[in-house]
Formats: C-alpha cells, sequence, structure tokens
C-alpha cells in the first residue's frame, strides 16, 4: 500500500489547515458485507478457524473488543467473527490519508499512536451507546515485533470501568507467521485461527477492582506465535522466511556487533563477525557453526533488551541518526519537509533540521512507548514522534535501528515511571 507524499517547507506544512473532528458514522451493512465478502478469499487459503468462550454474554449487546496486532489479516479475521455485527474500528491517522470519507464510512474512529487522547475514550463511547455499535481496538497499538505482545498502555481498566460494557478479547495464532512485519510484505502459507472470550460482562466490570481488570486483559496479550509454531509443528518453507529479520535481531551476541545483521533468504548473518544462523521451517534459529546461543527467536530479543537496558543503567546508551523528515497534519499526504537529526537527549526526543527551521522536543515518558514502524507504506522504516498538531515521520539514512530506539524508550519509561 502506497500514500500520496509531498515536498513541502515546513513554515508552509505546518500553516495547513487541520481536519475537523467528526462524531463516528455506525457502519453502512454495505460496507460491512462488502468487507467481509473481500475478506473470504484471504482467510480461505489460510483454513481459518475459532473458538468462542462465554460469547453468550455479548449476543445483541455492542461490545468492546481487543484484538491482538498481527498484520493485515487482522481485520479480515475480526470480520469473519463478528459479521453482521457493526464495528466502530479504531484506527490512527495515517490510515486515513487519502481516503477519510471511506475510513468515516466504513465506521472508523480516529486517534494517533501513543497519544493522550481522550476525544479518544468520548468517540468510542458514542459509537457504544449512541449507534449501539461495537468498538474494535488494538491496545498494543503497533503490529508485534517479536510475536509477542507489545508493550500494553496501564490502566486500560479505567476505560473499561467508564465504557461499561461486555469486554471480547481476540487473540489469533498464525496472522503472525502469515505476515510479519520484518518481511516485507511477503505471504507465507499458514494456517491462521483465533481464540475469541468475553473477558469481562458489566457486572464483572462493576464489582472487580481495576487490578484485576487490567490483569485480565493484561493475561489475554500473553502469547508467543514462535512458540505457537514450533510446538504446532508449522512448517514455513518460503525460500525468503528471513528476509529482513535483522530488523528485529540487531544485535549480534557473538562478537557484540551492533547494526551489522542482515536476513537474507533464509540466513541471518553478522557483517562483522561473519557468524550465521538459519532459520528453520519451525521457526527456530540454527547457527551454522559452533554454537546456537539463541534458537527462539524471542529469547534474542529479550537479551537485546538486556542489554539496552545496561547502557541505560551506565549512561551510555546513545541513539542519534541522520534522518528523513516527513509531517503528518492533515488527510491529504506525507509532506516531505528535508534532512534533519532524530535523538535521545536528557530524557527527551529531539528533532532537529530543515535548514535550522525546525526543532522539536518531547519527553520519552510521555508515553510507555515509541512508534517504529518497518517499511512503512513501502517508503522505509521510521520513527514517529509528535502531538496533535504535528506528527513528525524519521527515516534513519545512517542505518540506525528502529527496533533499538524503541527498546531504550520502552526502558527509560519503565525506570522512571517504576514498573
Amino acid at each position: 500500500m502506497k500514500i500520496s507524499v509531498r515536498s513541502m517547507p515546513l513554515e508552509k506544512v505546518l500553516s495547513l489547515k487541520r481536519p475537523r473532528h467528526h462524531d463516528p458514522m455506525k457502519p453502512h451493512m454495505f460496507f460491512r458485507a462488502l468487507i467481509r465478502f473481500l475478506s473470504i478469499p484471504s482467510l480461505m487459503k489460510t483454513r481459518f478457524t475459532y473458538t468462542g468462550e462465554r460469547l453468550e454474554e455479548i449476543k445483541d449487546k455492542p461490545c468492546l473488543i481487543l484484538m491482538n496486532h498481527s498484520s493485515f489479516t487482522d481485520l479480515k479475521v475480526a470480520y469473519s467473527i463478528f459479521f453482521p455485527r457493526p464495528l466502530s474500528i479504531v484506527a490512527t491517522t495515517d490510515g486515513y490519508l487519502g481516503k477519510p470519507w471511506l475510513m468515516r464510512l466504513i465506521g472508523c474512529i480516529e486517534t494517533q499512536k501513543f497519544i493522550s487522547d481522550l476525544q479518544l475514550i468520548r468517540d468510542m463511547s458514542y459509537a457504544l451507546t449512541k449507534l449501539k455499535s461495537s468498538v474494535l481496538m488494538f491496545p498494543e497499538a503497533v503490529y508485534s515485533l517479536d510475536g509477542r505482545a507489545s508493550v500494553l498502555p496501564k490502566h486500560l481498566g479505567v476505560i473499561v470501568k467508564r465504557l461499561k460494557v461486555p469486554v471480547v478479547t481476540v487473540t489469533t495464532y498464525g496472522a503472525f507467521a502469515r505476515d510479519p512485519l520484518y518481511n516485507g510484505l511477503q505471504l507465507r502459507r499458514v494456517p491462521v485461527s483465533a481464540e475469541v472470550k468475553c473477558i469481562l460482562t458489566p457486572e464483572e466490570i462493576e464489582n472487580l477492582p481495576l487490578s484485576e481488570l487490567d490483569e485480565r486483559i493484561e493475561s489475554a496479550f500473553r502469547f508467543d506465535q514462535f512458540a505457537w509454531q514450533r510446538d504446532n509443528n508449522i512448517s514455513i518453507a518460503e525460500p525468503f522466511r528471513a528476509d529482513g529479520l535483522h530488523r528485529v535481531l540487531y544485535h549480534c551476541p557473538e562478537c557484540g556487533a551492533v547494526g551489522k545483521m542482515e536476513g537474507k533468504g533464509v540466513y541471518l548473518t553478522c557483517g562483522a563477525c561473519g557468524k550465521q544462523h538459519k532459520l528453520m521451517d519451525n521457526g527456530q534459529l540454527r547457527a551454522l557453526d559452533g554454537n546456537t546461543r539463541f534458537a527462539h527467536i524471542p529469547d534474542w530479543f529479550d537479551w537485546q533488551r538486556e542489554q539496552v537496558r545496561g547502557e541505560i543503567e551506565r549512561g551510555g546508551f546513545t541513539f542519534d541518526s541522520e534522518v528523513d523528515i516527513g509531517v503528518l497534519v492533515d488527510h491529504k499526504s506525507l509532506y516531505k519537509v528535508g534532512e534533519g537529526r532524530f535523538r535521545f537527549e536528557d530524557g527527551k526526543y529531539v528533532l532537529t533540521g530543515c535548514d535550522g527551521v525546525l526543532h522539536y522536543e518531547q519527553n520519552i515518558t510521555s508515553s510507555h512507548s515509541l512508534n517504529v514502524d518497518y517499511f512503512w507504506y513501502e517508503l522505509g522504516d521510521m520513527i514517529s514522534i509528535g502531538d496533535k498538531n504535528a506528527l513528525y515521520i524519521c527515516f534513519p539514512k545512517d542505518g540506525a535501528v528502529v527496533t533499538r530506539a524503541r527498546i531504550a524508550a520502552e526502558e527509560i519509561f519503565r525506570m522512571k515511571k517504576g514498573r
């Protein structure tokens, strides 16, 4: 999928008129049926099935649906499970580019990732109470990087208490393996299934403390897609299965080099020491020579997190990258405004550039995570920061690993907030 990209001076971009807020629209039956129909071929290829638990609690009732975020397959899965139930889908601003009218007609509720948004809660309540539409939300806000749940925002229970509707979780298996974010939109032949559970009724929400509500939600988001693949003997034999894996596994545990890994074909290779691993059909890694330190990809990812945490604790962590800068301020285009630098500095993200015109700072602790994406709209790996006035999309030009920036942001948040 591609978007409109235009070049424009930063001053002119920031002076553009911002879109006005609209109340959510109830998705028309025609669009619900159309999306369901268009989803059928893909789901037939994946032999999609699902199981349900306590779903009688949501019969003919609007509910809050919390779904793990794996790939573009997610929306097709949701419509297969819940059709013809109307779904108001929480969607981010970049998804509206070039098609705001369509997003509204299919019932989307607009928000921004990792930015406090009280209007979002009001819009969700409006959809549930006034439109009698269920709300579909991806609380992770981003696709999974390593096949496990991304860090969830704290106190989702507060939102649940306010909305007072049944809460349903959808956990997919195989959707990540079919189209992992790192693999550059290359689809694999993988069966897809889902577990659908009503984890909270209105009565339970009223009587349970917030801590218990949060725990039930967090429990539903404990999964490991690579372990699922291994334990269920799911074979992925595509010759491109390791393409882009260096986006996730960027730090060589053999020699310590950062940003020198390359995932290509079925191999993950360190360009510094030459250590090579093969991504096996079952999703596990095997070193071609010497010991396999990390066969399980999430274990390697956790080790990388430990290294970043150690650097932060010792005061030695740095992230400073030359970037191309794009800005989102409306639904018309991504505006290319020039070059600059993105860095972590004194507990803040600092973005400068555009021949000295741009200087933007944002506290790292303003959010529990940092928005990063791989091959974003086929433009490149990116980091985004910003506020309601403007969203700055930064494309590193010097090989900086956006995954490392996200890990650092999450660890700094944990340290500062004591979580």
